[in-house]
């Protein structure tokens, strides 16, 4: 009991010396509140886009690679609250923020019910220098958590990134696509007991990244591909 008691009155000092602020607006979090301030959530640009209606995420892939279903939760802007939060989560050493999104997200898939035959979810891969230096995969914990809210298998021991390619941002569809059409292996897929793989990544852009993640996948044959992103360009 005492020691419960310390622990409580050492983290209102934390809160009291370090506050909380919010990753949209910088402001102080209230109590309750993670990640981001009420106004800011109630801001934030969700898609709506499920795993039934056809949305644009689909329409990126359409005549490229025979996805089964595709979905963002959020809308990506140069300016703005998304890019915050993805720019602390990629770079600023702020991972609970995928675990929030994840959580968030997460929830409402497994209300809808709509992702039942996936198996297995599979995180896009940082090359292992890029991992090392980041100290984490921006998209694990977003990936975990969908994982857990939909019931199926969190792997990423499957799909590997070889070639450390340098950042993306800035380069147009065909860039991309040279850029990461033969950076892909896979590894420890036999036996496969899966047959519907959750690919996950953090922002959809030109859908480069995918495409080719997506490709090396389907060379494990027999199986349906669905996409999903934390956020997505519109």
């Amino acid at each position: 009991m005492i020691i419960k008691r310390l622990a409580k009155i050492l983290n209102e000092i934390n809160n009291i010396l370090l506050p909380k602020v919010c990753f949209g607006c910088n402001a102080q979090l209230s109590r309750g509140e993670s990640v981001l301030c009420a106004i800011c959530r109630h801001e934030l640009p969700l898609t709506d886009y499920n795993f039934v209606d056809e949305n644009s995420v689909d329409l990126i892939f359409y005549g490229r690679i025979p996805i089964k279903k595709a979905a963002s939760f959020v809308f990506f802007a140069k300016n703005g609250i998304v890019k915050n939060l993805l720019h602390h989560l990629k770079y600023k050493n702020q991972e609970q923020i995928g675990s929030f999104f994840g959580d968030w997200y997460g929830n409402l898939l497994k209300k809808n019910g709509t992702l039942k035959t996936v198996d297995i979810v599979i995180p896009v891969p940082l090359h292992p220098n890029k991992e090392k230096k980041r100290g984490y995969n921006q998209v694990a914990l977003f990936a975990q958590k969908i994982a857990k809210h939909i019931d199926a298998a969190y792997r990423d021991d499957i799909l590997f990134k070889v070639v450390n390619t340098k950042t993306q941002t800035k380069k147009d569809r065909q860039l991309r696509w040279e850029n990461t059409k033969d950076v892909f292996q896979l590894k420890n897929v036999e036996p496969i007991h899966f047959k519907h793989i959750l690919l996950v990544d953090d922002v959809i852009t030109t859908g480069a990244t995918i495409e080719a993640s997506a490709k090396k996948l389907f060379q494990l044959k027999d199986i349906d591909i669905s996409v999903l992103s934390i956020a997505v360009v519109p």
